[in-house]
């Protein structure tokens, strides 16, 4: 490498003359804002305009993405530069936020309903954990800025082979500010019951409702339902028809404690007993020719029975 010697300004002074002691040859380089640092030693500053050069990040840019929660490895891999050209802005920004989790340990859970907890967010996980036969010392905590603009704390510890992470809403203010936790392993770890589920409007708790390939529960049968079936079988001496797919109702669809709805087909006749046959000359046999016959001289189907005299006395009954 050669060494020059600063020969002077340029005509319009925005170069820098510098030449060769040795071939006396002459060159210029602008005389800007990076011959300025060096020529003040200014390290800091030559590195900041170098990202500014190399890469399309602003320092603002790359400490709004360090305070939002990314690492520095993430940011320097995103902008393709190097660890250490990041870190030189995040140094500020990660101090800032272990700042944050710091105080938010000293902070207070402030419930919907009722009183602060007079005891500070770290107090009271240590006394839960401490329960647990765990320490509380060995969690690692860190802080940044949500998408709404407010402070996350997370809680990060090791159980066994099981790793865990909780999560507050830090807001700060006195005596350390409040937290809110955003998990349920942050209100496990506080001692909290878990939130509580979504409730109906008539204060029920939700039912599962059957889906398309599921199955309806099955109706169970009211007792007065049940009874008016018994008796219909002990009528008819055998169970009652059971209704069509057509016409049987689906589950769901009929009120608890509603009858079934009758059938609506014509009942049937109960049948009448045949009357014994009797002989001609029975005074109370009647052929259908009389007055009070129903039948009005139509023939009957059935054949006509010789009565006990006649079989005795070998006397056939003449047909009608």
């Amino acid at each position: 490498m050669r060494e020059l010697r600063v020969v002077g300004l340029g005509d319009d002074t925005s170069t820098v003359i510098l030449e060769d002691p040795i071939r006396h040859e002459r060159f210029t380089i602008p005389s800007d804002e990076r011959l300025r640092a060096a020529a003040r030693g200014d390290v800091r500053r030559l590195g900041q305009m170098e990202i500014e050069t190399t890469s399309p990040l602003r320092p603002r840019d790359i400490q709004a993405r360090i305070r939002s929660g990314e690492s520095v490895a993430d940011v320097a891999a995103g902008a393709g530069v190097p660890a250490a050209h990041v870190e030189r802005f995040a140094y500020p920004v990660l101090l800032e936020r272990a700042r944050v989790a710091e105080i938010a340990r000293r902070g207070h859970h402030v419930p919907a309903e009722g009183p602060a907890d007079p005891r500070t967010l770290g107090e009271t996980i240590g006394s839960v954990l401490s329960g647990r036969g765990q320490d509380a010392s060995d969690a690692t905590w860190d802080a940044w800025k949500g998408e709404d603009g407010r402070w996350v704390v997370a809680m990060s510890w090791r159980t066994g082979h099981s790793d865990h992470l909780a999560h507050w809403t830090y807001t700060p203010g006195a005596s350390g500010g409040a937290v809110q936790p955003r998990d349920e392993s942050a209100r496990d770890v506080m001692g909290l019951d878990p939130a509580p589920g979504p409730r109906r409007a008539d204060g029920s708790a939700a039912r599962p409702a059957v889906g398309n390939g599921g199955e309806a529960p099955e109706e169970v049968a009211e007792p007065e339902q049940q009874q008016e079936e018994e008796s219909a079988v002990a009528v008819g001496g055998g169970p009652a028809p059971r209704p069509n797919a057509a016409t049987r109702p689906t589950g769901g669809t009929r009120a608890r404690g509603s009858r079934s709805v009758p059938d609506q087909r014509t009942p049937e006749r109960p049948r009448q007993a045949r009357p014994r046959e009797t002989s001609r000359t029975d005074p109370g046999r009647d052929d259908g020719g009389g007055a009070g016959g129903t039948g009005k001289g139509r023939p009957k189907s059935h054949p006509i029975v010789p009565s006990w005299e006649d079989v005795l006395l070998g006397v056939r009954s003449p047909r009608s």
